[in-house]
């Protein structure tokens, strides 16, 4: 049972690392495998853009390609295993796929005169956005647990990228786990918001802006009880779909304001003791 087990999982490694390295698993009997593993996953992808993760099943699948279901065992393996291939496929840019080795770009394309903090600023705000676009082409990516992650080569490059920016920008090591899960919940997080922003329509956001009103209006004292709330600056009319990507680089602004206090403490600290 184990060395069955550990055949699969040897598998499914080779499929998700296929274009970094290893081959493809040959099936031991059966008919010759005669689709394109990409071009399988590609067409998974589209269905779960289109129609949620919930869509995706082998069944499903093999309907859109032609096959049937007992048919794309050999190409994916189990429903688990098609999900993390998905997903490890999306995380790949277009232009990076089927590319083998690709050694990570610059970390930020700020000139070097500018100042090292501005520097990481502009290279995560960059990384942040690029994420924050991945997972709002791609919503049903936010819906998988962070628990089964992937563990494929385009995933991993995500993180490699953050950990370059946080090593070129200084960033204490220490740190450096506290600052990845945070920026990695915010950017998933938001584009959820995103997503459901843009699900809206017409009609139901003219409900809610009236319920408002409508809450103010019978609660006399609402003000009075919720002045911080209410002081918040609200967003200019037919922008607010626009907040959850501008959040982000307030979140980014933040971070790197108390990277930078905490520094300047320890630099403080380290000077008084000598």
């Amino acid at each position: 049972m184990e060395t069955g087990s550990n055949d699969r999982i040897d598998a499914h490694v080779r499929r998700l690392w296929r274009h970094r390295g290893t081959t493809l698993p040959v099936p031991r009997r059966g008919p010759r495998q005669q689709l394109s593993l990409d071009t399988l996953l590609d067409a998974a992808v589209t269905l779960a853009d289109g129609e949620g993760l919930a869509a995706v099943s082998t069944r499903s699948l093999a309907a859109e390609l032609g096959v049937s279901a007992m048919g794309l065992y050999p190409y994916v393996g189990s429903k688990e295993q098609l999900v993390a291939l998905m997903a490890d496929h999306a995380y790949a840019a277009p232009e990076r796929r089927i590319v083998a080795d690709e050694e990570p770009g610059p970390a930020s394309d700020v000139a070097p005169g500018i100042d090292a903090g501005c520097r990481l600023r502009a290279a995560l705000e960059e990384w942040v956005t690029d994420l924050f676009d991945l997972y709002v082409a791609h919503p049903w990516l936010t819906e998988i647990s962070w628990a089964t992650a992937s563990g494929g080569p385009n995933e991993q490059d995500w993180l490699e990228r953050l950990l370059s920016i946080l090593d070129e920008g200084g960033t204490p090591v220490v740190a450096r786990a506290a600052v990845v899960t945070t920026l990695y919940a915010v950017v998933r997080s938001t584009a959820q918001t995103a997503a459901a922003y843009g699900g809206l329509d017409a009609d139901t956001a003219s409900q809610w802006l009236n319920q408002t009103a409508a809450t103010r209006r019978l609660i006399g004292d609402f003000d009075a009880r919720y002045p911080r709330s209410v002081a918040l600056e609200q967003p200019a009319a037919g922008q607010w779909r626009d907040l959850p990507r501008a959040s982000l680089r307030q979140v980014v602004a933040l971070i790197c304001a108390g990277m930078q206090a905490e520094s300047e403490t320890t630099a403080d600290n380290l000077t008084a003791e000598g």
